[in-house]
């Protein structure tokens, strides 16, 4: 933040610290206005300014570097990031302007990193992508999603690999024949939709229409009927009317996601959307997002009751309380529902696949026992 920034300038003034240098997303965005600004920082990197920042600090750039990183997740999950930044238009959004274009990191590199993380015990990767429907494009002038996920199945000690962040329009399809032949790769895809009005997708420059959208989950589970889809949507873009409000509450319904959220629209300066009118009140904006939401609380509690007698695979994350807390291969870690499992009744090493009989299940938790 701008305070941190002041924070550790004035320290440099006081002598306390030697040299500043800011780097991230903000100085991606804002870098002239910065550097106009706060004049006493060194120097300001981009999101892309690795190697200029390692020659700053007098650093060589080194191979290595690939991999050797520190994890904050629990030792047996971790985000792999596979490309940086998003050459996507949508009008509502700022991260190109924070992350600049999209940059695909080279299969091997992906995979010598996946490596070393199994090497470290991490059994479960979380690919992550601004835009993971876009992976390979600009580096094989291809989409090549497919062919990575081929070589990270291959690697050992990895059991589960997870896809957050995919994009509707161009999504490739040959990533449902590889996730339907390979147990490693969850039954699972993060896919943010944000809307289902063709009229507002064309607002938000979304590539996609309600047609077509509907088209793409039709295909997702006839090609593999137990996935799991995770979506996210936006309410109270600009000019959303109580009609298609209600167009997207029918088609909630009509499509039953197994995870979503919602958020209200955020009026973002420099964005494409910034030039309309921000003309949905906040109360409204907030009403939508909790009618949303409510709407989803009873489609996860139904099915969730579906799922009471059966067994499923699961990895345990933490103990909290007098309960043990894992994942089933259709949940992700801190967004989606959670397998709860009585610590006084039984005891589940952390990291540990356990297959569970679900015994009760609430709207979002399941409740079991290890079989």
């Amino acid at each position: 933040s701008i305070n941190t920034i002041l924070h550790y300038a004035h320290k440099k003034e006081l002598g306390e610290v030697d040299k500043v240098f800011v780097t991230g997303c903000l100085s991606e965005r804002y870098k002239a206005d910065l550097e106009k600004e706060i004049t006493n920082v060194d120097q300001y990197f981009g999101t892309h300014d690795l190697p200029n920042l390692l020659k700053a600090l007098e650093a060589d750039y080194k191979h290595e570097l690939i991999g050797e990183r520190l994890t904050t997740t629990p030792k047996h999950y971790a985000y792999l990031k596979i490309a940086e930044g998003c050459d996507r238009p949508c009008s509502f959004c700022a991260i190109p302007l924070m992350r600049g274009k999209h940059v695909s990191t080279p299969i091997e590199e992906v995979v010598e990193e996946a490596t070393k993380l199994a090497k470290k015990g991490v059994k479960e990767l979380i690919l992550i992508a601004q835009d993971l429907t876009y992976y390979g494009l600009d580096i094989y002038k291809k989409r090549e999603l497919a062919k990575l996920l081929k070589a990270l199945v291959k690697i050992d000690g990895v059991e589960w690999i997870r896809l957050h962040y995919a994009f509707p329009s161009g999504f490739p399809l040959d990533v449902l024949e590889v996730m339907k032949n390979e147990s490693k790769i969850c039954n699972y895809l993060d896919i943010p939709l944000q809307h289902i009005n063709t009229e507002l997708l064309t607002s938000m420059r979304r590539g996609t229409t309600h047609e077509k959208t509907t088209a793409l989950i039709a295909q997702f589970r006839k090609a593999i009927p137990n996935m799991a889809i995770r979506t996210t949507l936006i309410v109270g873009y600009p000019n959303e009317t109580e009609a298609q409000f209600q167009e997207l509450k029918d088609w909630i319904q009509e499509m039953r996601f197994d995870r979503l959220g919602c958020f209200a629209y955020s009026h973002e300066a420099q964005t494409h959307a910034y030039l309309l009118k921000d003309n949905v009140p906040e109360n409204i904006k907030q009403q939508r997002v909790a009618e949303i939401m409510e709407l989803q609380s009873q489609i996860s509690f139904e099915l969730n009751q579906q799922k009471v007698g059966q067994v499923f695979k699961c990895l345990f994350d933490r103990k909290e309380g007098t309960q043990f807390i894992g994942r089933t291969e259709f949940d992700s870690p801190d967004v989606d529902n959670e397998v709860l499992v009585d610590a006084s009744k039984h005891y589940i090493q952390m990291g540990q696949f356990i297959n569970i009989k679900i015994t009760e299940a609430g709207d979002f938790d399941l409740y079991g026992t290890p079989v």
